[in-house]
């Protein structure tokens, strides 16, 4: 950590090359960044809200949805980005010795803007839809930095193995997609079976998805569930970092 944070510089200038390049050739910038998730939000409300009549605990469905989506946002597009990090900084990579861990960490530094972004459209929509929000909504910066662990841990996981098996690169649309389907993003945790509900909670992703909709819109979530789920998401940043380690040493050789 010490080595990194000796690096801060680099760590600041990746992050912010990151974010130029997003948007450099986007005509319509980083409104891309409300965008997506309120498109998103529109069509799930219709299909998932109005047609399937998915229960939404009592909330507006599309409101429901929208506080999902902000929290699977973040953690969806920084993996995507972390895990192609080292890929995309090859020539960088090969001619300059730096902390490696910098690449996939600035990428994930980079997505927080995305969400800070669509976060804004939080408080419209719930003067729209005539919701007071919770007293506990000044705890989202905290459910922030649990989805950015949770984030990083994967994120890093995967840029070492992409960098070996280019394959899982290929695979991380598909694999994300999947991913949110299994995490009450678009539906009630109450919806699984009672046999099912308890290892939902083994996806790292399901504690913070829970507990920033419950900042937001209140509601309890699972206390010993939400713990299980910060436990996953430490296991997988170890686990990343380990990864991570041992086949950067091989780095230059491979990409």
């Amino acid at each position: 950590m010490e080595d990194l944070w000796n690096w801060r510089e680099l760590f600041v200038a990746l992050a912010w090359r990151d974010v130029r390049s997003r948007y450099r050739q986007a005509a319509l910038g980083a409104a891309w960044a409300v965008i997506r998730p309120l498109a998103t939000t529109l069509i799930f409300a219709f299909v998932l809200g109005r047609l399937a009549k998915i229960d939404s605990e009592g909330h507006p469905y599309a409101l429901f949805t929208y506080t999902g989506l902000l929290a699977w946002g973040y953690f969806g597009s920084a993996v995507q980005a972390a895990s192609q990090s080292v890929l995309a900084a090859s020539s960088l990579v090969t001619k300059v010795w730096f902390p490696r861990l910098l690449l996939p960490l600035a990428t994930i530094g980079a997505a927080c803007l995305d969400f800070l972004i669509a976060l804004l459209v939080l408080p419209v929509l719930l003067l729209w839809f005539g919701v007071v929000p919770s007293p506990w909504i000044a705890a989202v910066p905290l459910v922030m930095v649990w989805v950015a662990l949770a984030s990083a841990g994967v994120g890093i996981l995967l840029a070492g193995l992409v960098v070996r098996h280019r394959d899982f690169g290929h695979a991380m649309t598909f694999l994300l997609q999947l991913w949110m389907y299994a995490t009450p993003v678009l539906y009630p945790l109450g919806l699984l079976p009672d046999s099912l509900r308890p290892w939902a909670y083994f996806n790292p992703m399901t504690g913070p998805v829970e507990v920033f909709r419950a900042c937001v819109l209140g509601g309890t979530p699972d206390l010993g569930g939400c713990l299980l789920s910060a436990g996953s998401a430490i296991v997988l940043a170890v686990a990343g970092l380990v990864v991570f380690r041992v086949v950067e040493r091989r780095f230059a050789d491979v990409i």
